[in-house]
């Protein structure tokens, strides 16, 4: 059977996105076996980066940041993400509207919104960053 253009451009992204590496499997993950990844301002523990059955991108990782400090700039994406606090107080900027969050909350940042966040307790500020979707369409 013969594939059309048409039919063919249809396909490739299906193709594309089933080429992405194979669904996360049922696991844990111990804190303290994490690696730890320092930066100028904060320090990362990434727990996994992957996709579900369905091909969803999805990545964790816990992020502690000291007072007054900020992971990184301002910025946007195409992948959702949500902002789990565990502890200390973050202000959370999307898109001009800022919030003060402390442990227990949750941030939910949607797709293209320019955001940004900043520890602005007197304690390190730890918070979990789980992300939806991919990076590129």
């Amino acid at each position: 059977m013969p594939i059309s253009r048409r039919n063919l451009a249809t396909l490739l992204p299906l193709l594309a996105q089933a080429q992405n590496a194979a669904p996360l499997k049922s696991t844990t993950w111990r804190f303290e076996d994490l690696p730890v990844k320092q930066n100028k301002t904060s320090r990362t523990r990434a727990v996994f980066n992957g996709s579900t059955s369905r091909g969803t991108g999805i990545e964790l990782h816990m992020t502690e940041i000291p007072a007054g400090e900020a992971p990184h700039g301002s910025h946007q994406h195409l992948h959702e993400e949500l902002v789990f606090v565990l502890e200390g107080t973050v202000e959370v900027d999307i898109e001009g509207r800022k919030s003060r969050i402390g442990p227990g909350s949750v941030a939910y940042i949607g797709s293209g919104e320019e955001h940004g966040l900043l520890n602005v307790g007197s304690t390190p500020a730890r918070y979990y960053l789980f992300t939806m979707g991919r990076e590129k369409a």
